[in-house]
């Protein structure tokens, strides 16, 4: 339990934060730094059109919100509620419209046609128009440092309804890059914009104050449904400083980790999850953890003179053998609490995922594996084949826990079946380089299957897979179909053929380059009372998504 001490430095730092919620902040601090009670009982500070959000640091936009540097999209997509999509996600994550009003693709899937609302203004009071929908992809194309646009010719307004989308290449995900992407006014956009964001979404920005918070009030003029949560206020803050908010209930709904729940998954704790006041849920994600085995042999260099491949993991019977030695609801158990599902893929739920990526826990097939491959049992229980021992360094990022600890439970649970792993921390900075011979624990997950193309399809310039040395044509040549397919249920389809597609792929019966272990449930702490909207499956990033549906919050009495 934390000391009284540090309780009211958090606090105080919470009362600094909340400018807006209308308490006089020394004398409330100095109650509580004196109150005996560890957890004082939680009294609402939002009101009943209002809630408090907090998020871990890295949430903070440090671009501000502007979509060309990566607001909306980027690695953790979320919707970016100050700008309105031309379509969105719906929760079983098909296509549906926000702007758009009709969509059409031609048959060569080289020109995309967009009817878009005439009743959408920007909070200037300017109308949106196609016109603006074509700006903002094209200054996308030309200048975002996040986003991938090498797909897009140029955008076109053809009307002030309709817009045009001319593609270099044919690009059957084009949907999804739509339902992330927000439209900014031509008219208003400068190098200020993400400072001072004019949208036409369903929530306006009040206030940013850097390092501390970001509030958001509705859009009194949106022409959709009117949010139900007027106000909106972000909290940016470590995992510490946060579960402190929590116990003085500072926070109506907050972020949190498996290590602070004391109660496993599907254990009763009596007290709504250990804080008074708040339950604790838990929501589903494709936001998974796993790690890349480099499948050629080393020998080889990268432009930059990092070693690529691997003597030992370029076997596929040991990548074989890999996959089926690990218990992954171990992990999720003894890492997660129990608060996480197996992983198989990088795209586990999603409707493009390949259920043959599927395997048990079999260990004793898994030493058959490496018996019959050469990979004999040495006396310090290490295997050995023609001189090359069997056992490899495993990265993770140092300063994240979990990945630590998964890289450990790795570390034991191959051993057991001969295999030597050596978990070692390592910096982003490096660790991208070191992947190409040794494994490196990601963490990868999204929206779009793009992220199995982007995991998995060679690099023309390299003719291999940007993060881990891995090929294989057939599976090219099937993610390449997918993208040029005009149908989004077929182009599922191939994505689908492309992991397996009865005699080759990427899973445990084809090459198996990378192995998938847990995928980590989302966690936070919500007060009693708040009613929060059904969520689609999260993404990698335990952010912006939880807020996708904010506006359709409640609160109940």
């Amino acid at each position: 339990m934390a000391s009284k001490q540090l309780l009211g430095i958090a606090l105080t730092a919470v009362f600094l934060f909340c400018g807006g919620c209308g308490q006089d902040k020394e004398a409330d601090t100095q109650t509580m730094v004196s109150e005996e009670s560890a957890q004082p009982s939680p009294a609402p500070l939002s009101s009943r059109d209002g809630v408090i959000v907090v998020m871990g640091p890295g949430s903070e936009p440090a671009a501000g919100f502007d979509p060309v540097y990566g607001w909306g999209a980027g690695e953790h997509v979320h919707e970016p509620l100050l700008q309105s999509t031309l379509t969105v996600t719906n929760p079983d994550l098909s296509i549906g419209y926000d702007l758009a009003t009709d969509v059409e693709v031609s048959e060569d899937g080289l020109c995309w046609t967009v009817k878009i609302r005439d009743d959408a203004y920007f909070t200037d009071g300017e109308r949106l128009t196609a016109e603006d929908a074509a700006f903002t992809y094209n200054t996308l194309r030309d200048t975002s440092s996040v986003n991938d646009f090498t797909m897009l010719e140029r955008a076109e307004a053809v009307d002030e309804i309709t817009v045009k989308f001319f593609m270099k290449r044919p690009y059957s995900i084009w949907s999804y890059t739509m339902a992330v992407v927000g439209i900014v006014p031509e008219h208003a956009y400068g190098p200020d914009y993400g400072e001072h964001p004019i949208g036409s979404g369903r929530y306006m920005l009040k206030q940013w104050d850097r390092g501390q918070q970001v509030i958001f009030e509705a859009n009194p003029d949106y022409y959709g449904e009117a949010p139900l949560m007027k106000k909106v206020t972000v909290l940016f803050m470590e995992e510490d400083a946060t579960y402190l908010a929590v116990q003085a209930g500072q926070a109506d709904l907050a972020y949190t980790s498996a290590s602070y729940v004391e109660t496993p998954r599907g254990e009763d704790s009596g007290e709504n999850g250990q804080v008074l006041g708040y339950r604790l849920l838990n929501f589903e994600t494709v936001d998974n953890r796993g790690f890349n085995l480099p499948a050629i042999p080393s020998g080889g260099s990268s432009p930059s003179g990092a070693a690529v491949g691997n003597n030992f993991t370029s076997d596929v019977s040991v990548r074989r053998a890999i996959n089926l030695g690990i218990d992954r609801e171990r992990m999720i158990s003894e890492v997660l609490n129990g608060y996480g599902s197996p992983a198989y893929s990088v795209c586990d739920k999603m409707p493009w995922y390949q259920s043959a990526a599927e395997v048990s826990y079999q260990p004793e097939e898994a030493e058959k594996l490496l018996d019959g491959a050469g990979w004999l049992m040495g006396d310090d229980h290490i295997r050995q084949k023609d001189g090359v021992r069997a056992s490899f360094t495993l990265f993770y990022p140092a300063g994240d826990s979990v990945r630590q600890a998964l890289a450990f439970h790795v570390a034991e649970q191959l051993g057991d079946i001969g295999i030597f792993v050596e978990p070692q921390g390592t910096d982003w900075e490096s660790a991208y380089q070191q992947a190409q011979a040794q494994p490196l624990m990601w963490g990868w997950g999204a929206h779009t299957p793009m992220e199995l193309y982007n995991i998995y399809h060679t690099e023309e310039t390299s003719g291999l897979a940007l993060y881990s040395p891995y090929a294989n044509p057939k599976v090219d040549a099937c993610m390449d179909q997918a993208l040029a397919s005009s149908d989004l249920e077929k182009a599922n389809e191939l994505w689908k053929k492309a992991q397996w597609d009865g005699e080759t792929g990427i899973v445990q019966e084809g090459d198996i380059p990378w192995i998938w272990l847990v995928n980590i449930d989302h966690l936070y702490w919500a007060r009693e009372g708040l009613v929060v909207a059904e969520q689609k499956i999260h993404p990698h990033g335990h952010g912006w998504s939880i807020v996708n549906n904010v506006d359709k919050w409640s609160w109940k009495d």
